[in-house]
């Protein structure tokens, strides 16, 4: 790669952001000579957005930091329709009530990252159903539509991989792409947006994008792709066995949270640590550096870092010292994971393998009865080898709490309603 010259653009490449990009020499000289403004598109298919959509809000991060204008594309509109981008199958379609409840689930995630306001680089927020529903279908066809080749649509590998499995493709779905390059080019005339990122599976509604706007608007635009994130050992970066990491504290407890990135492989940390805080690459060299026992110092710098972005300085400290007493200690944190149960069910008696699904230490009775046969299930720190354990007044203590455990690093409080 040539040497770059944007802050923005040597910044992204060395922290391991950038996969693909229209006209690299381009867009650096762009970003290098003045402030330009740039989007990332995200549907409101859930009330929070994951640990998977971190990549391209740290891009709109960095972005701002280097002095440029982040613009967050909702996609009130798209959402009605589905990216059939990396689907089996079609998104389940969604009411017009449950689109704007995840829109404003999704808008909190941003105030933690990045900065709203009216300045010339403070973030600004749109939703595009503010035009796509005003679109008149014939009008638009003939203006936009035919800067498609269906030939060519049937080439990307949002539409390749669902045909080549036979796998059912409707023509809504179709559609996606072509109303994604149009946002493109709306933002372009609205807000003088000339960036589109994303993840590596946008890369053709991106490259769509930035042709419709050559031809219909007479515009230039770009393009940039960052790389699917996965872990060292494969697994796709965000899922766990207990499900999504959401960025949301209504959520996912910002102690769940934390544990998330303690819980890292030795061989992310550094990467981690480049993609996910603003820590300075030379300190994040040493951290790479250290071996033995030290590595879970880096582990816990990654899980204090990551978390004072998503849930403030404040809720990583309190994570961080109710591990410490949980682990070091073995004692309660206040952070723990907390579920109420009513005296007189506690006084009758509960099921522990129950009680271990209701407090979202296991999915089911069947993992929780899997759970204690494997000797993973404890009370109070104590381990359960009986799969009819009822747990009773008599396990609280003298807090009037009771410590589930599953497994060593999973835990949660139960107490009086």
């Amino acid at each position: 790669m040539p040497a770059l010259n944007s802050d923005f653009m040597r910044e992204v490449e060395s922290r391991g952001f950038v996969h693909q990009c229209t006209d690299t020499t381009a867009l650096d000289a762009l970003c290098a000579s003045e402030s330009i403004v740039a989007y990332i598109g995200f549907d409101c298919t859930a009330a929070s957005l994951h640990v998977g959509s971190l990549v391209p809000i740290m891009l709109l991060r960095i972005l701002q930091r280097t002095g440029h204008k982040p613009i967050v594309l909702l996609g009130g509109g798209t959402t009605k329709v589905g990216d059939p981008s990396g689907k089996d199958e079609s998104r389940k379609l969604l009411t017009d009530d449950q689109i704007a409840e995840n829109a404003a689930g999704i808008k909190r995630v941003f105030e933690k990252f990045i900065t709203f306001g009216d300045g010339e680089t403070d973030a600004v927020l749109v939703n595009n159903a503010d035009w796509l529903e005003e679109l008149r279908y014939i009008p638009f066809l003939r203006d936009f539509g035919r800067h498609f080749s269906v030939n060519r649509m049937l080439a990307f590998d949002s539409v390749k991989l669902r045909l080549e499995r036979e796998q059912p493709l409707s023509f809504l779905e179709f559609n996606y792409m072509v109303l994604q390059a149009y946002d493109f080019v709306e933002l372009a005339q609205r807000q003088n947006c000339v960036l589109q990122m994303g993840g590596s599976d946008q890369w053709g509604n991106i490259v769509n994008g930035v042709e419709l706007g050559r031809r219909a608007a007479q515009r230039q635009l770009y393009g940039l792709t960052s790389p699917l994130i996965t872990t060292a050992s494969g697994a796709k970066m965000g899922k766990t066995a207990q499900g999504a990491v959401w960025l949301n504290d209504d959520m996912l407890s910002a102690y769940d949270y934390w544990q998330f990135w303690r819980n890292t492989e030795d061989g992310d940390i550094g990467r981690f640590m480049r993609l996910f805080t603003d820590l300075p690459l030379d300190e994040i060299a040493r951290y790479e550096a250290l071996d033995g026992a030290e590595i879970n110092d880096a582990k816990i710098i990654l899980a204090n870092k990551a978390t004072e972005l998503a849930h403030g300085i404040a809720a990583a400290e309190g994570a961080a010292e109710t591990a410490r007493k949980t682990f070091a200690e073995g004692g309660i944190g206040d952070s723990l994971p907390t579920m109420t149960i009513e005296r007189a069910a506690l006084t009758k008696g509960v099921p522990l393998l129950d009680l271990l699904v209701q407090a979202e230490l296991c999915a089911s009775k069947s993992e929780a009865r899997r759970l204690v046969r494997g000797g993973g299930a404890r009370v109070n720190d104590a381990a359960v080898d009986d799969e009819a354990r009822v747990v009773g007044a008599g396990d609280l203590d003298a807090e009037g709490a009771i410590k589930l455990s599953a497994g060593r690093k999973r835990h949660a409080l139960i107490r009086l309603s």
